[in-house]
């Protein structure tokens, strides 16, 4: 480990005192989505109307990476670099202050900061192959008293055998509040899979503070609305999404996901509470406090996922404090933040029934009677897009036909079940924003139909390859991934897979993303799983997205194929596999450097890939957990079905007319949609003079101001700020790549800036070339020229 900590002690103690801290001021950014309250929203009135059209780039970072929410305390920025390396950069310059390198696995999305009243004690907080661990904000170096050896293993404690299980830790990094690091979890969406337990740890120590059970044990509230002994095999009902706090309240809401298996559920016959709900608790003590289920008995995966939004609405001649959670279902949810109670009725409707041999359907839903939905919740052959060739939509209109397609909640089938807005539609992670003050709620919507179709498979057996020609098992190798993780070996096990789908990558993929992964025209690809997973990795592959086209041409095989190399590149070389090569997880000698001042390599010792002896990591085979259904038998003594289904699953925006994906404002003082927008073009189809048609599958957070300004990356390269009151455009910048996840916003010294990650590539699809020209890429800071001088185009 290289130590400079003298150096960057003293240097970096200058920048934190050199102004205020704005901590929690709403004028900083100093967690993950902007503060506890996840709005995004910034008090800073410097950009306005006005004058917005007059931001520039003020600095660029070109290592920093996208889809990473970078976070701001006081003039320092932590961000994430190449080589998986959290950076500390000067916030008014972009200048590298520190680099710890080689934290290779580190939650994707951000990270999270704690500082002692004194502010003498400062953490950042993040997990690496789900081991939470913590560096010193100030000189960059792991903090060993932490935990065990620097640790705590957040697989322990989930009622499930640790050996067997894969990844726990979300991709976003939960919330701090006071002393605790507030956590939900990603364990997978498989059989067997571990359940979604909402913990508190004290950050100092590292110690369990409190423990709220997702899948209710014995005795405990709603134990009822699963089977006898459910608690011993059902998982899910998790947070894997973004969680808020009502800090004024000390409420913890927490948006939790469908109970698994996510597309049958004879082994969860009930309501299966958590699952479904946006579930409020006391965020000191963990204490139950109320639920609002919006799914029963979840077949759809229709997880709650985006980030509850909090704000005041003037109602019925009063202030009430709403809590909003927007819902891949396309429905707005508006309740009493404190009570739980819906502002306006939200009614149980008769639903469409299964009929698949042993499932329970639940027989209604719900569905509120106000705001309207923001999202298109059926496809009909009215909606097939007009642009696809003649007998492309044919071929549409008869599976529309042939499928069953009775709308928002009709059950997967075995002959195959339309979604609309989709299980990928709707809103998700990092796609709301508020303005605390006066009930406006902002969603980014996707519409995005997907096909489900059921196959039947025995536990312990692999699922039998369906009549899409998908192998649906987890023991098979593939199918729908879950929460990032793969099936057990098939064909040959690992390395033969790797080997087959880097076959499929040169073939199809080598000429955009670069024979080393590391992009070209197209973004870099090397560890793409710890960035995204491979679900979303497969859904785009399936369905395009932006310059990348669909490549629906490639049979089951190749894709779960393709899955496998770009999982585990290095499985594909003689001797490789994870933690070979780069230094393995763990960074080492072999990373590469990222310049700046390296105060340390690699994560804590004891989240090292030698450390974790074979946690997680999983031999394969019908034991571990994992994979789409998953193989893993059921324990001993439980009173279950003998047979189980598995899904194919396939996304295609293209079969749709569009628009792909549209920006919405509430306003809940009314319970109207004040406007909506398409968020830009495609390129493919505006070269063709079609315009307006959203981007594809877009995952980009929103940036509302006090001064009235709506900031939104969209998927034609392009960033804009709308007019919060119209939805008009008031400008637009030609940026220089593809962004994923929420920018940062944040005002040092009087000036403030906002901050976008790129990467190369982007904005086009079905073969269009986009040429970034000299727009940088990384992260790009934008400001207003400084007082008497031309905004610094500092590249790094």
């Amino acid at each position: 480990m290289v130590n400079t900590k003298c150096f960057s002690t003293a240097l970096l103690s200058v920048v934190l005192t050199a102004l205020p801290s704005a901590y929690g001021q709403n004028v900083s950014w100093p967690d993950y989505g902007g503060g506890t309250d996840s709005s995004h929203y910034i008090k800073s009135k410097q950009i306005t109307k006005a004058n917005v059209a007059q931001l520039d780039v003020a600095w660029v970072y070109t290592p920093g990476e996208t889809g990473f929410n970078p976070i701001v305390v006081d003039n320092v920025i932590y961000g994430l670099g190449r080589n998986s390396s959290i950076v500390a950069l000067d916030a008014t310059t972009g200048k590298e202050i520190w680099v710890h390198a080689g934290l290779r696995g580190i939650n994707s999305r951000g990270i999270n900061y704690w500082e002692s009243k004194d502010r003498k004690d400062r953490r950042l907080i993040f997990a690496i192959n789900s081991y939470l661990q913590e560096i010193n904000a100030v000189t960059g170096l792991t903090i060993t008293s932490f935990g065990k050896e620097g640790v705590v293993n957040l697989r322990e404690g989930l009622e499930r055998d640790v050996a067997k299980m894969g990844r726990v830790q979300s991709r976003s990094p939960g919330k701090v509040f006071e002393n605790l690091l507030i956590l939900g979890s990603a364990p997978g969406e498989e059989y067997i899979s571990a359940p979604g337990d909402l913990r508190a740890y004290d950050i100092v120590t590292g110690k369990l503070a409190w423990q709220f059970h997702t899948v209710p044990h014995p005795g405990e509230p709603n134990y009822d609305a699963f089977p006898k002994d459910a608690w011993k095999y059902v998982g899910g009902n998790n947070t894997w999404g973004d969680l808020t706090i009502d800090a004024k309240n000390g409420i913890a809401f927490f948006p939790l996901g469908s109970p698994t298996y996510d597309f049958y559920g004879a082994d969860r016959k009930g309501s299966n509470l958590y699952g479904n709900c946006l579930l409020a608790l006391d965020v000191r003590t963990g204490k139950y406090l109320w639920h609002f289920q919006a799914v029963h008995h979840d077949l759809w995966d229709y997880d709650f996922t985006a980030a509850p939004q909090l704000t005041t609405i003037r109602h019925n001649g009063k202030d009430v404090d709403v809590v909003a959670e927007a819902g891949k279902t396309g429905f707005l949810y508006v309740l009493d933040r404190k009570t739980g109670k819906p502002i306006w009725p939200i009614e149980e409707r008769k639903v469409p029934q299964t009929d698949v041999p042993g499932e329970s359907s639940w027989p209604t839903q719900p569905y509120p009677t106000e705001p309207p939905p923001f999202a298109v919740q059926s496809f009909t052959v009215d909606d097939i897009n007009p642009y696809l060739p003649a007998e492309q939509r044919a071929l549409i209109k008869d599976q529309l036909l042939t499928w069953r397609n009775e709308g928002l909640f009709t059950p997967p089938a075995l002959r195959g079940t339309v979604q609309m807005p989709g299980d990928q539609g709707g809103s998700n992670w990092g796609t709301t924003a508020a303005n605390p003050t006066n009930g406006t709620v902002y969603v980014l919507g996707v519409n995005a139909p997907a096909v489900i179709r059921l196959a039947e498979s025995a536990p312990g057996i692999p699922a039998p390859t369906d009549a899409f020609g998908r192998q649906s098992g987890a023991g098979a190798a593939g199918g729908r991934g879950g929460s990032g993780g793969r099936g057990g070996a098939g064909r040959g096990g690992p390395a033969a897979q790797a080997l087959a789908g880097r076959a499929v990558f040169v073939e199809n993929c080598q000429l955009c993303h670069g024979a080393d992964l590391k992009g070209g025209t197209a973004p870099a690809l090397a560890d793409i799983s710890l960035k995204m997973g491979m679900d979303a990795v497969k859904v785009i592959v399936q369905g395009g997205k932006d310059a990348m086209p669909s490549f629906s041409k490639l049979s089951a095989t190749e894709i779960n194929d393709l899955m496998a190399y770009l999982s585990d590149p290095a499985a594909a070389t003689p001797g490789g596999g994870r933690g070979a090569g780069r230094g393995g997880r763990g960074g080492g000698a072999s990373e590469e450097v990222v310049g700046g001042t390296v105060v340390a390599v690699g994560p804590a010792p004891a989240s090292s890939d030698a450390a974790q002896t074979g946690a997680g990591r999983g031999a394969g085979g019908p034991g571990r957990y994992g994979g789409n259904g998953g193989s893993a038998p059921y324990p001993d003594g439980v009173d279950v079905p003998p047979i189980r289904y598995n899904s194919a699953w396939s996304v295609s925006q293209d079969a749709f007319k569009g628009p792909w994906s549209t920006l919405t404002a509430y306003d809940l003082n009314k319970g109207t949609i004040k406007w909506q927008v398409p968020t830009g073009d495609d390129l493919a189809m505006a070269a063709q003079g079609i315009h307006d048609s959203g981007g594809r599958m877009l995952r980009t957070g929103i940036i509302p101001t006090a001064t009235g300004l709506v900031f939104q990356v969209d998927g034609d390269r392009k960033l804009r700020a709308y007019d919060e009151d119209t939805g008009k455009v008031l400008w637009t910048k030609d940026i220089g790549g593809s962004s994923s996840g929420v920018p940062t916003m944040y005002e040092v010294n009087g000036r403030q800036f906002l901050v976008v990650a790129l990467a190369p590539g982007g904005g086009g699809r079905g073969g269009i070339a986009v040429p970034s020209g000299n727009l940088p890429t990384g992260y790009v800071a934008f400001a207003l020229p400084a007082t008497g001088k031309t905004p610094a185009d500092s590249k790094k």
